[in-house]
C-alpha cells in the first residue's frame, strides 16, 4: 500500500495533466458541433474499418464450409444435367445416343465430400490422405476428383480415414483421350512437374491441337467418360513413331487441394464379378 501511495505521488504530474486533457476533450466536442460532428466522422470511419476486417477474417474461415457446400451442389447439378440429357436422349427416341449416354454418365454413381487432411506433391511416389474411411462407405478404388477434375483413386481404407493414389504417381495410369476423338491413351505422371502429366499410346492419325481438353475415356468401372483430366500442352513421338506422347496440364491444382468428391459407382462390382467370371473361361 505504501508502494502504491509512493507511486501515485511521483507522478501525480502524469495523472492531473491526464484528468484535464480528458475534461479538456469532452469540453471541447460536447459543446462544439464542429468538432463533434469531426469526431464522430472519424470514430464511424475508424468503427467500418474494423468492421471490414473482422468481416474479411471471418469470411476467410468460413470459406472452408462455403467452398464444400459448393462441391457438393455442383456434384448434384453435375448428376441433374446428365439425368436430363439421358430423358432427353429417351424422348428423342435416338437408341445410339441412349445406349452412349447410359455408358458415360454420372447417373449411376454416388458421391461424398471428404477433406483432404495430408498431402504429398514433391515426392517420386505421391499420396492423398482422407477425412473419410469405411464407416463412411468409403471402399478402395472409388475416384477421387475435385471441382477442377481428377485427382486419385482411392487405395487403402481405415475405418474412418482413406489414402488415394494422387495422380502425381506413376503407378497410376488413367485412361484418357483427346475430348471428341474416340482414340484413347494411357495417362501417367512423369515424376517431374506436378503440373502436368503424359498420354501415351495416342494414335498418330488423332487430330488434335494445343489446349484441346483432355477427359477421361470411360473405359474404367473408375471413373465415367467425360471427366475433365486436363488440357495439350505439347506433344512428342514415340520411340516406335506410331503413337504421339502428349504434355498435358493437369486442370487439378494438387498445390491448393482442400475438398474433394468420392465417386461411387453403384454398378462397379457387378461389373468386376461379370469380368472375373468372363476371363475364368479363357
Amino acid at each position: 500500500m505504501r508502494k502504491l501511495i509512493s507511486f501515485l505521488i511521483n507522478h501525480s504530474p502524469i495523472f492531473v495533466y491526464a484528468f484535464y486533457l480528458v475534461i479538456c476533450f469532452v469540453l471541447l466536442f460536447k459543446f462544439n458541433p464542429y468538432q463533434q460532428s469531426v469526431f464522430f466522422s472519424s470514430a464511424n470511419e475508424m468503427a467500418g474499418r474494423f468492421y471490414i476486417m473482422t468481416s474479411g477474417i471471418t469470411g476467410y474461415f468460413g470459406l472452408r464450409e462455403i467452398n464444400r457446400d459448393l462441391q457438393k451442389q455442383n456434384g448434384n447439378l453435375e448428376m441433374e444435367l446428365i439425368r436430363l440429357r439421358d430423358e432427353v436422349s429417351r424422348l428423342s427416341g435416338d437408341t445410339l445416343l441412349i445406349r452412349t449416354s447410359a455408358d458415360s454418365v454420372l447417373s449411376r454413381y454416388d458421391f461424398q465430400i471428404a477433406q483432404v487432411i495430408n498431402n504429398s506433391v514433391f515426392r517420386t511416389h505421391n499420396y492423398i490422405t482422407l477425412n473419410k474411411g469405411r464407416k463412411d462407405g468409403i471402399h478402395s478404388e472409388m475416384g477421387v476428383i475435385d471441382q477442377n477434375g481428377i485427382v486419385g483413386i482411392v487405395n487403402v481404407v481405415s475405418d474412418h480415414y482413406a489414402v488415394a493414389i494422387s495422380l502425381l504417381n506413376p503407378k497410376l495410369r488413367l485412361s484418357c483421350k483427346v475430348k471428341g476423338s474416340n482414340y484413347f491413351g494411357s495417362l501417367v505422371w512423369d515424376g517431374k512437374d506436378p503440373r502436368f502429366a503424359v498420354l501415351e499410346e495416342l494414335p498418330r492419325h488423332v487430330k488434335f491441337v494445343k489446349g484441346d481438353t483432355i477427359v477421361t475415356s470411360g473405359y474404367s468401372s473408375v471413373f465415367p467418360e467425360g471427366l475433365m483430366v486436363g488440357t495439350v500442352d505439347g506433344f512428342s513421338k514415340q520411340r516406335n513413331d506410331n503413337f504421339y506422347a502428349l504434355t498435358v496440364k493437369l486442370s487439378a491444382d494438387f498445390f491448393r487441394l482442400n475438398d474433394v468428391r468420392i465417386l461411387d459407382d453403384r454398378g462397379q462390382k457387378e461389373r468386376r464379378i461379370l469380368e472375373m467370371e468372363a476371363k475364368k473361361d479363357e
